[in-house]
């Protein structure tokens, strides 16, 4: 895949920005901390987090390109993911057997929403599928709720969840965070291979590209629905345990999930290395920005950088930096 010569411009410059102003805001403000050392410890500490943002990411962007549909409940299916897994081990169930009973459970999941949703949708207007997802978000929400029960709940996996030294003691990162990085990074690269060389994966991109000929030639759609949402579900428990192990597993993580929308404004709906890169620039840029910016504000970028910096996308690129361009001849 070509990349545009203004797209490594806008990623080149973002990065310059993400260095200067943490630097200008340590000169200029006695009450912000800036040495190199703690710089990169923030960076790196929000790379490891985007890494998370761009798997969830990812499940967005196979539903999109296999169904045109934007799904606004993968959100939900990372907490009906967490509630699951963390319900049957409360009830005894081995861990490992317990993942295994979820996986089936979002396949199931999967079967249903084709069966039920999307099967009596086809060829609807984009906004109709929309719609459709933010029903299935709530019925997850409240579903997994109604069975497992609302209280936080606590999900230890036994990865030590402590601070150590790397790069000859310079910087100080968080253990968990490599590890949670490591294991959604080796997730991120087996769907892209998945997407990119499999005969499954040709076959998704030819539903994306064109239904109508992908039928002609013989490609089930039901079946490229059923495996996407199953996909969709397996990247939600990964993230969800990840992110129940270290949040507890609550409402909130339907939340936190969500950030994977102004992810895929920043690398485009379609594009994979779009996700990666974008969950990365949205990792950095809100640790940095909370740590070095917020100070002088007064606090509380974390939560909404994301979103502002996905505004000033739709103004600027609104197809995203590897999204493609839509051209309308009248």
């Amino acid at each position: 895949m070509r990349v545009e010569r203004d797209v490594i411009y806008i990623i080149l410059a973002f990065m310059s920005l993400m260095v200067i102003i943490p630097w200008s805001a340590g000169q200029l403000s006695e009450e912000i901390f800036f040495e190199w050392p703690f710089f990169f410890e923030v960076a790196i500490g929000g790379l490891l987090s985007g890494v998370m943002y761009s798997l969830v990411a990812l499940g967005f962007v196979l539903i999109f390109k296999a169904s045109g549909v934007f799904n606004f409940s993968q959100g939900a299916i990372v907490l009906f993911a967490a509630l699951n897994l963390v319900g049957l081990a409360e009830l005894g169930v081995p861990m490992w057997l317990a993942i295994i009973l979820t996986m089936i459970i979002l396949f199931v999941l999967a079967v249903v929403v084709e069966r039920v949703v999307l099967s009596h949708l086809v060829n609807q207007e984009p906004i109709i599928l929309f719609m459709a997802t933010i029903g299935i978000a709530y019925f997850l929400d409240g579903f997994g709720q109604l069975i497992w029960g609302s209280e936080v709940k606590v999900l230890d996996l036994g990865i030590p969840d402590e601070p150590g030294f790397y790069f000859n003691d310079l910087i100080l990162i968080n253990d968990f965070d490599l590890v949670a990085a490591l294991v959604a990074g080796i997730m991120v690269i087996v769907l892209a291979l998945f997407f990119q060389y499999t005969r499954i994966g040709r076959a998704l991109r030819a539903v994306a590209d064109d239904n109508q000929a992908a039928l002609s030639v013989g490609i089930p759609l039901q079946h490229i629905w059923v495996i996407v949402w199953t996909v969709a579900g397996l990247v939600g428990l990964v993230a969800g345990i990840m992110w129940g192990s270290k949040l507890g597993v609550q409402f909130s993580l339907s939340l936190i999930a969500l950030k994977a929308l102004p992810v895929l404004i920043l690398g485009g709906f379609t594009s994979v290395p779009g996700a990666i890169i974008g969950g990365l620039i949205i990792g950095a840029g809100e640790k940095l920005a909370e740590v070095f910016v917020a100070p002088m504000i007064g606090g509380g970028i974390e939560d909404w950088f994301a979103y502002m910096l996905a505004l000033a996308f739709l103004v600027f690129r609104p197809q995203g930096l590897f999204g493609e361009k839509i051209i309308e001849r009248v």
